[in-house]
């Protein structure tokens, strides 16, 4: 009998992808179960049931899209963060999904217990840490039972203005799985011990993965966070205003809810954008304490306040009113834009650089702590807290730079909030929030669902913005970013 219980979420890509991740862990689960039985005893044994969560912000009518459907063929884990795609040592999650490939709706309406659905009974699989999942999407050209695509493909997006339906192109996600790594995992990884049950929660950040290229067509370029829950709702809560008008910052005001990683930088386990009334709501989470970090933009000339930051905030709690305050700058002044290159290569083959996806996000350093900072770049619309970008033969990017000699590349440019974030303690009585410093300094962190070498990278030493003396040029260069060994 397992009578303890315990709850994890793998939380910051895509809603109806995340149910995907959840369909895929709940097959990891069975398969795990099915891989070890008759060899391992079940002292050894933990159990895991799957849910799926994640806060629609691309969804009709704020978003273009009224669904985005994904299919899943199994899902896989490893206990080690690099292993590749054809290493040994995985375990299959979701053996049944080989011939009954799951179509899930990552969009789909969430229960009154936060989830958008639950992947059936508790499984047993080995207990350990498994630092690295898989989750493999069927082939766009798959032929599906039942299919709900109304172009026949195996993953598409319909659109909210003619409810017209257009593939969903993947990578190479169908053939070696979308990759969550240890980075984008509460605690850095999934663990399940003996005699436990661990309720499994997978935020695949939807909205933020889904890029219109050139071309006119979607692609998938996936975000996926995860971290533990409780089947007993649990919440954190609150709401943006104005700091000078005290009205709501609605629909501008991006909030996330983060936890320290092993390094002691503060990750993005989820993350939404504020209703119009300026509330929000994070459920589920796991039992333990969180930071609240928001930024935003002002809607009356543009201009992005300065981040506020609220510590310490345990589930069940309420911010309440979370107060940014007015820019002191100019709008064209409020921003810096964060500069650099992201390179990739294929030691193996130097000649023969290699394309991959990497996700960036900003961090900054505040009284001495590492936070990241929700973007708020001027292009709209824009349905997350970082920046995915694809190296490719350069010159790339703009301005276009030429690539090093032996890789594909990306120049990158992140906006973010000049003036210095606003933290405070919170407090049942109410949260004071101080400025330690006017102006912000800030690194980029980069983390690639590809294989390679390093696939967590940050441009430190961090960049300090200073007072402009003369015009503001609102430019900040950083270190680049070299994903070497790259498969």
């Amino acid at each position: 009998m397992m009578e303890h219980r315990k709850a994890v979420s793998l939380g910051p890509l895509f809603q109806p992808l995340l149910a995907l991740c959840c369909l895929a862990v709940a097959a990891l689960l069975v398969a795990a179960c099915s891989s070890v039985s008759g060899n391992v005893s079940t002292s050894g044994m933990g159990a895991v049931t799957t849910m799926i969560s994640d806060p629609a912000t691309c969804a009709t009518p704020n978003g273009p899209f009224s669904h985005v459907y994904v299919t899943i063929t199994d899902v896989k884990a490893h206990t080690s963060p690099n292993a590749g795609a054809n290493d040994g040592g995985w375990v299959d999650l979701t053996p049944s999904l080989a011939s009954a490939p799951k179509q899930v709706d990552l969009l789909g309406l969430a229960n009154n217990q936060c989830f958008l659905a639950s992947l059936g009974d508790a499984q047993q699989i080995q207990a350990g840490t498994y630092q690295q999942i898989r989750i493999i999407l069927a082939a766009d050209s798959t032929s599906i039972s039942s299919n709900v695509c109304g172009n026949g493909s195996a993953n598409c997006v319909e659109l909210s203005k003619d409810s017209s339906f257009h593939t969903l192109n993947l990578a190479s996600e169908d053939q070696t799985g979308i990759k969550i790594p240890p980075g984008q995992m509460a605690g850095g990884g999934l663990t399940d011990a003996a005699g436990k049950t661990t309720d499994l929660d997978i935020d695949f950040q939807t909205c933020q993965s889904i890029v219109q290229e050139g071309n006119g067509q979607y692609r998938l370029k996936p975000v996926l966070h995860a971290g533990e829950v409780s089947t007993v709702s649990a919440s954190i809560n609150g709401t943006v205003l104005d700091g000078s008008t005290g009205k709501p910052v609605a629909g501008t005001a991006w909030v996330a809810v983060e936890q320290k990683d092993s390094s002691g930088v503060d990750r993005v386990i989820q993350s939404t954008i504020a209703n119009p009334d300026g509330t929000f709501v994070f459920c589920p989470l796991a039992a333990g304490n969180y930071d609240v970090v928001v930024s935003g933009v002002r809607a009356s000339d543009g201009a992005l306040y300065p981040p506020s930051i609220i510590t310490g905030v345990a589930v069940g709690d309420t911010t309440g009113n979370i107060k940014l305050n007015p820019p002191l700058l100019a709008a064209a002044n409020s921003f810096a834009n964060l500069n650099g290159l992201v390179t990739s290569a294929n030691n193996a083959s130097p000649t023969a650089p290699i394309s991959i996806d990497v996700t960036l996000t900003a961090l900054a350093t505040v009284n001495s702590a590492i936070y990241t900072i929700p973007q708020q770049p001027a292009a709209t619309p824009f349905y997350g807290v970082s920046q995915v970008v694809t190296t490719g033969t350069g010159p790339v990017g703009t301005p276009p730079v030429a690539c090093p000699a032996g890789t594909d590349c990306i120049n990158y440019s992140l906006p973010v909030p000049s003036l210095g974030a606003y933290v405070g303690a919170w407090s049942a009585s109410g949260t004071t929030l101080m400025q330690p410093a006017p102006l912000a300094t800030y690194a980029v962190d980069g983390i690639t669902t590809s294989t390679c070498t390093n696939v967590d990278l940050n441009s430190n030493p961090a960049v300090a913005l200073t007072p402009p003396s003369g015009p503001f040029t609102n430019e900040a260069i950083t270190p680049n970013l070299q994903f070497t060994g790259c498969q």
